[in-house]
């Protein structure tokens, strides 16, 4: 089973994280948490890695419709969306696919939640390398 929908984008980290913000906000997506992988690790254990940022996405319409369908839903929301550096040029983007809700909780009312969000998702990634 797959789980996430990618995109391989020939641009730094900053101008791409920059530009997966407005390809959030263009969906309808709000960004409701950040997490710097980068700079926490090396806070709680002194390592280094690459730029990475973890965006908590959310579609309000969306969470509601899903919550509505599957209350314990809220368990995998939001829409995590990472962005992190290969190299100083390229930079992958990876959201979660929204089809894992409807697998993981078998709920067929799930379906077309997920079915929209993921078109959602996969467009604002698309945007990235338009």
């Amino acid at each position: 089973m797959g789980y996430a929908l990618s995109t391989t984008v020939a641009k730094p980290f900053d101008v791409t994280l920059a530009a997966t913000r407005e390809a959030l906000a263009g969906q309808g997506f709000g960004v409701l948490t950040e997490i710097d992988m980068a700079a926490t690790l090396k806070k709680k254990l002194d390592v280094d890695i690459k730029p990475q940022v973890i965006l908590g996405a959310c579609n309000p319409p969306s969470a509601y419709q899903a919550l509505q369908a599957e209350e314990s839903i809220g368990l995998l929301l939001p829409c995590n969306v990472v962005v992190r550096a290969v190299d100083e040029g390229t930079t992958i983007v990876e959201a979660i696919d929204p089809a894992t809700m409807h697998q993981l909780t078998g709920n067929e009312a799930m379906k077309p939640v997920a079915v929209r969000i993921g078109g959602m998702l996969q467009a604002a990634l698309d945007s990235l390398t338009a």
